[in-house]
């Protein structure tokens, strides 16, 4: 990149490009490559001037060494963007915007009055047929008072009224379609995949290859667990698909050779090759617009109420219209009332208050599929955490291994890293890096290892019958037994600690003692989420009553509740709802996945399974549970805003009418403030949302 360098402070530099000219795809291509550095922390292009402000971290001289080695060629073939290009809209928005205002300048100023007159009528046309269709289906819209009002303006000979009120609404219309579709594609791409490398398969092998390198015809491989990066057919293999994110499906379809598959869809089981059908940001924006438009997990009651509220206000102002005229004999203040009605305000207002609060929770590292579950998370009195990768960070240790019915300490850590390795996950990691730490190698004699979810491993070593896994499994399905002169030693096992059991021939032999450490933060979030509202913090876990009953004292959760399965979860999520509690779910794994489903709304940890993102309602980061109070304060500020909306509309919108009745405001006049109005609360409701005081409760 050849630039220079106009203004510079520590962290942030203001570059000016030696270039006469960019174009919008050049600032697109150029502000995505910079957003995917590692140093970057914010990156804005400004396409008209060609300058660029960054704001950085590290090292100067090493940013500078970056830019200095960009190239669009390279920019080309390791970025990808989207067909659906936000500056695009805003210069598409100003240009139209522009267009109209010269084009009513130029009629006023330099048409002669007979063409002046005709331009008008020719204008109205399209209005009135509008207000026609309403009547032919017996509707009373807010087109049908826009058509009347024109429509006796004109009769009345006064051209220039009309003229007027078809510019103030021709500009009303364009600012409303500008700002739903900034706010839709801005929420669109803070929901589309970041998929940044795939598998992809060539002659030498799999290759990890940049997505946006990937063209149409390429193969590319997807197993157990990974999210499908773009729109393909699989050619090889067999795999089961979780589609719920995209078609509502809640069983997996099964997708063998021909079958296709959509991005962000999930692999629940199975290996696959690909062959990719759409290049990657086109597709998936597409149907995430297109969720967003048309999705009724979008619409939050607010909205609904607010959309019903403007449709049966439209005919109370029609027949205010008609009063007034009635007892008035006043055209003129008849006409005032008509110019004014609550249905744009509310209609528009309410849905950019949700989609900008939605998008505000996406700059939060929040992502929010539908307003819906903003409203939920509002009114939430319960929210359930699962344990593990939740309220803990999920890096398990093994702690200590503790011995029974003979046997030695270092020969069943061996004996349970040799079953544990098959099956990754974290606890199973931390019993195999504990026995790598400590030297202790194994050879496979076991017989078949099988995989029971969430109870334990089954299988056979030297013809003896082994199981690890939590207490449930050994005590409750296995039927395993501690030995009678070890009872005291087995009941004085570390509560702090989870545990698991190892059994060989229905005899307990070992206790693996495992500490998983609570998130530094895990206590002072769910404080301050008691204090804006939340009545009950639950914690659900697998591990046994007493470890469980260590962890909920040390959290301070009002309840818990311990050795619970996929459907306990589930079970419990459902009886709270039943009992009239509105639920909020908070899980990483696929064993959530149940309980994520059933909440009013399920919020899945970012770097947890794939299925449980794609299944829940929102996803927070990981980095930090402090996101669950912002997302709660979010979504508090979100009902207050639209509270408000509703008071100012209805009061400003209230007062035009009184003052056009009284013969104050002149139809002109009414005409300008409601659209101004409606422009203005609609602006407030995309700006950010205040942070509600402590101890509020929704």
């Amino acid at each position: 990149m050849r630039a220079t360098i106009v203004h510079e402070s520590r962290g942030r530099m203001r570059l000016r490009l030696r270039q006469k000219n960019m174009t919008i795809h050049q600032a697109d291509l150029l502000e995505t490559w910079l957003k995917g550095q590692h140093w970057i922390r914010e990156a804005v292009v400004h396409e008209r001037t060609c300058c660029v402000i960054v704001t950085y971290t590290g090292d100067r001289e090493a940013v500078l060494s970056a830019l200095g080695a960009f190239t669009w060629a390279g920019a080309e073939s390791s970025v990808t963007l989207s067909d659906h290009s936000t500056r695009t809209l805003n210069r598409e928005f100003q240009e139209k915007l522009v267009g109209k205002v010269a084009v009513k300048a130029a009629a006023a100023l330099f048409l002669p009055a007979p063409l002046r007159i005709a331009r008008i009528v020719w204008h109205m046309i399209p209005f009135l047929h509008r207000g026609l269709r309403c009547l032919g289906h017996r509707q009373i819209k807010v087109e049908m008072l826009d058509a009347l009002s024109i429509g006796i303006s004109v009769f009345r000979r006064d051209f220039d009224t009309a003229g007027m009120v078809m510019f103030l609404l021709e500009i009303g219309e364009l600012l409303e379609d500008w700002t739903r579709k900034k706010s839709v594609a801005d929420l669109a791409e803070s929901l589309s995949l970041h998929v940044d490398r795939v598998w992809l398969k060539t002659e030498a092998g799999e290759v990890l290859t940049p997505i946006g390198q990937i063209r149409p015809g390429d193969w590319v491989v997807v197993r157990a667990g990974s999210v499908i990066p773009l729109d393909s057919v699989v050619v090889e293999g067999e795999i089961t698909v979780n589609q719920a994110s995209l078609t509502g499906e809640s069983v997996p379809v099964a997708k063998g050779p021909g079958g296709t598959v959509y991005a962000g869809t999930v692999v629940e089981e199975g290996e696959s090759v690909l062959e990719v059908k759409q290049a990657s940001g086109q597709s998936r924006y597409d149907q995430i617009v297109e969720m967003i438009q048309h999705s009724e997990q979008m619409k939050s009651a607010a909205e609904a109420k607010a959309s019903n509220l403007a449709d049966k206000l439209v005919p109370y102002t029609f027949a205010g219209s008609l009063v007034s005229l009635a007892l008035t004999r006043n055209l003129t203040r008849a006409l005032s009332v008509l110019m004014v009605d609550f249905s744009c305000a509310l209609k528009l207002a309410m849905p950019l208050a949700v989609l900008s609060a939605m998008r505000e929770a996406g700059r939060e590292h929040i992502t929010v599929k539908g307003g819906k579950f903003l409203e939920a998370v509002a009114s939430a009195d319960t929210i359930v955490f699962d344990k593990t990768g939740t309220l803990t960070h999920a890096r398990p240790r093994v702690a200590c291994v503790v011995p029974f019915n003979g046997k030695e300490e270092a020969e069943m850590l061996r004996l349970a890293a040799c079953l544990e390795e098959h099956f990754p996950h974290s606890m199973a990691n931390a019993v195999v890096e504990a026995a790598e730490r400590r030297g202790l190698r194994h050879e496979e004699r076991h017989g078949k290892v099988e995989y029971l979810v969430a109870h334990g491993i089954a299988s056979s070593v030297d013809g003896e019958r082994v199981r690890i896994g939590s207490a449930h499994f050994i005590f409750e399905d296995e039927k395993c037994v501690v030995p009678a002169e070890e009872r005291t030693k087995f009941d004085a096992l570390p509560s702090e600690f989870s545990q698991l059991y190892l059994a060989i021939d229905g005899v307990l032999s070992a206790v693996i003692c495992i500490s998983d450490p609570l998130r530094e933060e895990a206590r002072a979030v769910l404080s301050a989420l008691r204090n804006l509202g939340v009545k009950n913090l639950v914690m659900l876990t697998g591990d046994s009553p007493r470890t469980a009953a260590s962890i909920a004292e040390q959290l301070g959760v009002d309840d818990f509740r311990a050795g619970v399965l996929p459907a306990d979860k589930a079970e419990y999520v459902a009886a709270m709802r039943r009992e009239g509690h509105t639920v909020l779910m908070v899980g990483d794994g696929i064993n959530d996945s149940p309980a994520l489903s059933e909440a009013d709304a399920g919020i899945a940890i970012s770097d947890g399974a794939a299925i449980a993102r794609e299944i829940a309602d929102i996803t927070i980061a990981a980095d930090s549970l402090w996101e669950l109070v912002r997302l709660r304060q979010l979504a508090i500020g979100l009902m207050c805003r639209i509270q408000n909306n509703y008071r100012f509309v209805i009061g400003f919108n209230g007062a035009l009418i009184g003052l056009g009745v009284a013969g104050i405001l002149p139809p002109t006049t009414s005409a300008m403030l409601h659209n101004l109005s409606t422009l203005g609360v609609s602006l407030h409701s995309m700006t950010a949302l205040p942070q509600p005081k402590q101890n509020k409760v929704s």
